[in-house]
């Protein structure tokens, strides 16, 4: 019997929503493919924990609450007798869970001193005496809530007072939030990044300590705290004093740049350099978006429009301001700026660019993933650094150098300090005054006329230094280093262009998602990337993926499912929950993930794959598409697109007959503005189930897929003198189930059946009674057959339901359906129940005509002519 090593576990934290966070997340992937378990745990958006896979990643958001900001707050407005009087109730429940928050900081606090002092000798006594002090005041804080008063509202005082708790108490909810998570999963090691997370990692690292747990832990500076120039008073306070208090506890330090290694290093007296770690692109995956859409499709520019370029966080140290000015005297110029939301500084920027005339040469043009930034950016001229003489962008390169240099792009780099010596001694670009827009012009007209004498400058032995691989190599040995230990090799199948996607229900312990539901071949190198979204009624688009990519090997595919309360959890690579896709930031969050990455989209429901961002359907996300090169098709699965009046005429049994009041209406609306749409786009369209031929005569018949394999049954049929036949309507009116149900409760009540009905119960519990049924009853009000019948034949059931012969006749294909009404049903049943031989052979046809025409095959048939490129 063979046994697995166990891999050490590594938790990456970061205290913002690791989104847009290049360098904790390629941290987290370099870890995983040396061989790490890896836990990535950063803050969550909302309320709950949220919990999902990026690649081999675990991926934890927690939510932080503001108990101690708040206390603080309101404690500053205190003073004199009126502070002592008030401390010994508890006014409201708010004040309740302040005083629990701060006995809960100051019990972690001295608790991770005692792991501290236990680690020598000669404090091993110290340690001994603060546990008694850390029980006595937890008794005492037990009678202390049942007295103690609290008042709030009061004003804060406005003084720094140099106390980092006190100043920016925000970093003691970070704990309380983050702390409980990290010392559940015990890690090995713990990877702290930015100044906000540092005191988490000592902590929390000390408290497993002192619980006799082994845990080392590294603080990642990404940049020089003491120089940045922070937005309010007290962070200047807060965090160089909380960086000192706990920079040496660290048993590695790690910074992005020589020069801020050595300075770290100088201030705090550390006895050992930190080690730098540039944030610098992942090389084996540029490349793999070549011929995708790039900046200058997303721009809309032809190639010999002069094209400049800034890629990275919009503010104004960033000093793009000088560019936008500059614009002005630069005419055939134009300026993509790469963002990933609508910030105040974009605003402003866009302001300015109105105000100088050159509004319409500026262009914003999404973020996209970190692994694509090169390819995305590499059809630009020049890439543009304008930052302003400020302490950190004096002393390190920024990551954008290398992001450029990867993308084939010479710079134009403003005159800071490091960057400004790197560009002059490579000949990498060219350097202008900061924040002067005559010296910019100069530059990028320099720029421009040597492009390809830069660009030559550009070599091998640069790209190498400036790449992920390289640079995380040293970090991998500092892991292992610090912590003694050595992974195992990681599993086969590794890619750096993971892909998050989220899970609902899972523990620490469980498998990636896409590696137990998903059976497509994951978005990656081929030459066909499709995407399908956002509906996935019934799993077809997870169904559609498999059957293609398992016909296609030049195709992968990535399915993208917008989740509300009342859907299934059918399987997919991303869930978007749908509330959140009224948030701007998600909304973009989407054109990033497709227009970037997709060459073709199957566009499911006519619904829009963008959120609200252009409208409430497809239509008004066509533009961008196009415009990013990606081929569409429509697909459609009934009422979005079926037309009420004309499904009256043909069909005396129409499920709109029974609609609830004010449905058809309303749905007649919707499908004609999406048939509109079909006609008018030009579009491939295609509709899974034959009666839509005759609402849309322009599309092509796509069948449903289902797992023909997994619903395959061997259990006899008409083999019990009392057949169990089974109807299971997702909703009574959409299945005419109330015109059938007394004849088959009739049928049930005389013996002759044993009839089950399955209302509201699991996907599973309805797949175990199919599997125990002999007779499938399907619908009688839509006239034609769907999922449902078609997991039933798979299942070598015999299935009834009521077909419109002018929709099966539209798709050619006649399947072993038997054909009955509201009013022949019951002598149908009579003929089925009076030759169980004969209905038992009807079984056996129906699994046979599911196989041919419903285990994809025939479905990625269909496709191959819009799966081109």
């Amino acid at each position: 019997m063979s046994t697995s090593v166990a891999r050490p576990k590594l938790a990456v934290i970061v205290a913002n929503g690791i989104d847009g966070d290049s360098r904790v997340q390629k941290t987290a992937l370099a870890a995983a493919r040396a061989g790490w378990d890896v836990t990535l745990i950063g803050r969550s958006s909302s309320k709950h924990t949220q919990r999902s896979w990026f690649g081999p990643v675990k991926v934890v958001r927690v939510p932080v609450a503001s108990h101690m900001k708040r206390r603080v707050a309101a404690r500053a407005g205190q003073g004199g007798a009126r502070a002592h009087l008030t401390q010994f109730g508890i006014k409201d429940r708010a004040g309740l869970d302040q005083l629990r928050a701060a006995h809960g900081a100051w019990v972690r606090e001295k608790t991770a001193r005692i792991g501290w002092l236990s680690q020598s000798s000669a404090g091993a006594p110290a340690a001994v005496g603060l546990k008694a002090v850390v029980r006595a005041r937890r008794g005492a804080h037990k009678l202390r809530l049942k007295a103690y008063k609290w008042e709030q509202g009061r004003k804060p005082e406005e003084k720094p007072t140099g106390d980092w708790r006190k100043d920016w108490p925000a970093l003691l909810d970070l704990d309380l939030a983050f702390g409980p998570v990290i010392e559940k999963l015990a890690p090995d090691v713990i990877h702290a990044n930015d100044i906000t997370a540092i005191n988490l990692g000592a902590m929390a690292a000390a408290r497993l300590r002192a619980s006799g747990r082994k845990c080392v832990w590294l603080y990642d500076a990404h940049e020089y705290v003491a120089g940045v120039e922070w937005p309010q008073p007290r962070m200047n306070t807060a965090f160089p004093a909380v960086e000192k208090e706990f920079i040496a506890k660290a048993d590695a330090v790690v910074t992005v740049s020589p020069e801020i290694a050595e300075v770290i290093r100088k201030d705090y007296g550390l006895a050992k350099t930190p080690l730098v770690v540039r944030n610098t692109p992942i090389r084996e995956t540029i490349g793999g978006a070549a011929g995708r859409v790039s900046v200058r499709q997303a721009c809309g520019l032809d190639d010999g429009v002069p094209l400049l370029v800034y890629s990275g966080w919009i503010s104004s140290e960033r000093g793009l301001g000088t560019a936008v000015e500059g614009l002005a005297q630069l005419p055939e110029y134009h300026l993509a700026i790469v963002a990933g939301k609508r910030s105040p500084e974009l605003v402003r920027l866009l302001a300015l660019a109105e105000e100088t005339g050159v509004r319409d040469r500026v262009h914003v043009v999404p973020y996209v993933a970190q692994h694509e930034v090169a390819d995305y950016l590499s059809t630009a001229d020049l890439g543009l650094i304008c930052s302003q003489r400020t302490i950190n962008y004096e002393l390190s390169l920024p990551t954008k150098t290398a992001e450029y240099l990867h993308a084939g792009l010479p710079i134009i780099a403003s005159d800071v300090k490091t960057l400004s010596a790197f560009v002059r001694e490579h000949g990498v670009g060219e350097v202008f005054a900061s924040g002067e827009a005559g010296s910019f012009v100069e530059a990028v007209t320099r720029g421009f006329a040597h492009v390809a004498d830069m660009k030559a400058q550009i070599t091998e032995s640069i790209l190498t230094e400036l790449s992920w691989e390289h640079q995380c190599e040293g970090l991998m040995a500092l892991y292992s280093e610090i912590s003694g230990l050595t992974p195992p090799p990681a599993a086969a199948g590794f890619s750096w262009g993971a892909v998050e996607r989220a899970i609902t229900d899972a523990d620490d312990d469980e498998e990636p998602r896409e590696e137990l539901e998903r059976g497509w071949t994951p978005l990656g190198k081929t030459p066909v990337k499709l995407g399908l979204g956002p509906a996935n009624y019934a799993g077809q688009l997870a169904a559609f993926a498999q059957a293609v990519t398992r016909e296609r090997s030049d195709v992968s595919a990535e399915v993208v499912k917008h989740r509300t309360a009342q859907t299934h959890e059918y399987p997919a690579d991303v869930y978007v929950e749908g509330k959140a896709l009224k948030n701007l930031d998600v909304q973009l969050e989407q054109v990033q993930r497709m227009v970037p990455r997709y060459t073709h989209l199957i566009a499911d429901a006519f619904r829009p794959v963008f959120g609200g961002l252009n409208g409430d359907s497809i239509e008004g996300d066509l533009p961008a598409l196009r415009n990013g090169g990606v081929k569409v098709a429509l697909l459609a699965h009934g009422s979005e697109v079926r037309d009420p009046a004309l499904h009256r005429k043909r069909n005396p049994y129409s499920l709109f007959l029974d609609a609830p009041e004010g449905y058809e209406e309303k749905l007649a609306a919707i499908a004609e503005r999406n048939r509109r749409i079909a006609r008018e786009s030009g579009l491939p369209v295609f509709v899974t189930t034959p009666d839509l031929l005759l609402d849309l005569p322009m599309a092509t018949w796509a069948p449903l897929v289902v797992d023909v394999d997994a619903w395959a049954c061997d259990r006899p049929v008409m083999k019990r003198e009392r057949p169990v036949v089974l109807h299971a309507p997702s909703a009574r009116w959409t299945k005419g189930t109330d015109r059938v149900l007394p004849v088959l409760q009739d049928l049930h009540d005389r013996g002759r059946i044993d009839f089950r009905l399955a209302e509201q119960v699991s996907w599973n519990t309805v797949r175990e009674m199919v599997m125990e049924a002999d007779i499938v009853i399907d619908q009688f009000a839509i006239g034609t057959y769907g999922t449902f019948a078609c997991e039933g034949m798979a299942a070598g059931k015999p299935v009834v339901a009521y077909l419109d012969k002018e929709s099966i006749a539209a798709c050619g294909v006649t399947p072993p359906i038997v054909n009955a009404t509201p009013e022949t049903l019951g002598s149908v049943m009579e003929g089925l129940l009076a030759d169980p031989e004969g209905t038992a052979r009807l079984g056996e046809e129906s699994a046979a005509f599911a196989r041919e025409y419903h285990d994809g095959t025939a479905t990625a048939r269909a496709l191959d002519g819009f799966l081109t490129r």
